[in-house]
């Protein structure tokens, strides 16, 4: 069997996977170390996958043909770290899965019972979508989207609030929050928790609210560098939205951006001219998100609602 387990190294080897089927029935502990690195094959795929969509969130444009290869790539590579460089999860859940000894096994059946605890009496974070600019922060809130889609759902609603007075689409707002945070995974945060800021605003001396102050990259003449900066924190993202309308109409340097509300992709550009961002290709990537298959049909199915 030894030869044949080997194959499933291979992730398209349907000869090691039936290897490994019998392996089970028989209670085989090769079969048992290799199931156990096959699952953390599994969870390595998961976390490259992740990291692939924080680190590139402007590639939803890429075509079918692109995102197969990058699947079969990050299958395969997942497998081959599982095997030479593992992270520790096969050995822990192998060791978890070896036939207990009938003392072990008396042990374990005289623990106590764990419940879960009952949360379905707690109050959600307080939000509050008319807080004056930099209201002091009194309770900061945990959200952490778990896909693109909860995302876009949880910022939805107060999108086309601001945007329709700003006499912008929603799906601006909702993409440039994405590019900033990378889909709701980097949001500025320290030890008290997330800020909330969903479009990057920095604490400038104008700004009397709670601030974090943390490590950022950003643009000289083209060239990025790491500069540590502080930035403005929020309750919700409902009050990071109504503050990015406040910041936008209380900057002179903007009046042209809000003017070509009515054309995304112009707003888009006006806004990166007058130094919103320092990243040369901040616009674009913004309408490469909006453009996205992904994105425009998770906003298509909202706006059937």
């Amino acid at each position: 069997m030894a030869s044949v387990l080997h194959n499933a190294g291979i992730y398209t080897s349907f000869t090691g996977l039936a290897e490994l089927k019998r392996g089970a029935h028989e209670q085989s502990p090769q079969a048992r170390k290799e199931v156990t690195r096959q699952f953390e094959a599994m969870f390595i795929q998961v976390m490259l996958k992740s990291m692939r969509e924080a680190s590139e969130p402007g590639n939803e444009g890429s075509s079918d043909q692109v995102r197969f290869y990058q699947q079969m790539f990050d299958q395969q590579i997942a497998l081959d770290l599982a095997r030479h460089r593992s992270i520790g999860l096969a050995e822990s859940l192998d060791s978890h899965l070896q036939p207990m000894s009938g003392a072990d096994a008396r042990a374990a059946r005289q623990l106590p019972e764990y419940r879960l605890p009952d949360v379905s009496q707690q109050k959600p974070p307080a939000q509050n979508m008319d807080s004056a600019p930099g209201e002091p922060v009194q309770e900061v809130s945990q959200w952490m989207p778990a896909t693109p889609r909860d995302f876009v759902e949880r910022l939805w609603p107060a999108a086309r609030k601001v945007a329709q007075s700003l006499g912008l689409v929603p799906e601006v707002l909702v993409a440039q929050a994405a590019l900033e945070t990378g889909w709701g995974r980097k949001i500025p945060a320290d030890s008290n928790g997330s800020s909330m800021n969903l479009f990057g605003i920095k604490a400038d001396a104008r700004w009397k609210g709670e601030k974090i102050g943390i490590s950022t990259l950003e643009y000289k003449e083209d060239v990025p560098h790491r500069e540590h900066a502080y930035f403005r924190s929020y309750a919700s993202p409902e009050d990071s939205m109504q503050d990015y309308a406040r910041f936008l109409r209380e900057n002179p340097r903007y009046e042209k951006a809000l003017q070509s509300a009515g054309d995304s992709h112009r707003y888009l550009q006006e806004l990166q001219k007058a130094g919103y961002a320092t990243d040369p290709g901040y616009a674009s990537k913004i309408r490469s998100i909006m453009d996205s298959e992904r994105f425009t049909g998770i906003v298509g199915q909202l706006r059937r609602i």
